[in-house]
């Protein structure tokens, strides 16, 4: 059995939390969302993803294609369900977003769940290839992990 600290511990992506969420995505999405749960991994989230997750449930709402209770049940189940951790990010977090928008990273979300996950040991599942083409252009800290790299 895994100890906790083998445990592999992964800050999703906001396209990573659309499921649960009622939002329907790409089955690559979902395929390595199976593959983690197999691995028993400790998935995170951030509050930065809940706002994005928002503002794509206000899209689906002008176009009438979001089950409202189907999404506030998804957000409980996040947030009070006990199978997602929330991360606590840090203001080194943010000044290294920061940082990151000054090499060209326009996409401060992103900067924000990729600092937080280079700084509290969590790799950052995503299906930003070019954050993390960026990240590695860069010469930084890949902690980025693309869903082939799961699947």
């Amino acid at each position: 059995m895994k100890s906790r600290q083998n445990t592999l511990k992964i800050l999703l992506d906001t396209s990573f939390l659309l499921p649960t969420l009622g939002i329907d995505v790409k089955g690559e999405v979902l395929e390595c969302l199976g593959r983690l749960v197999e691995k028993k991994t400790e998935l995170y989230y951030s509050s930065f993803s809940i706002l994005e997750s928002l503002w794509i449930a206000i899209r689906l709402m002008k176009d009438k294609s979001l089950d409202v209770e189907r999404f506030n049940e998804g957000l409980r189940s996040i947030i009070e369900g006990g199978r997602y951790i929330k991360v606590k990010e840090s203001s080194e977090a943010f000044r290294e977003a920061l940082r990151l928008y000054s090499l060209g990273s326009r996409d401060m979300i992103d900067n924000i769940l990729y600092a937080s996950s280079s700084i509290l040991g969590l790799k950052l599942l995503t299906l930003d290839r070019e954050l993390k083409e960026f990240i590695q252009k860069k010469g930084l800290r890949d902690v980025v992990l693309l869903p082939e790299e799961v699947i």
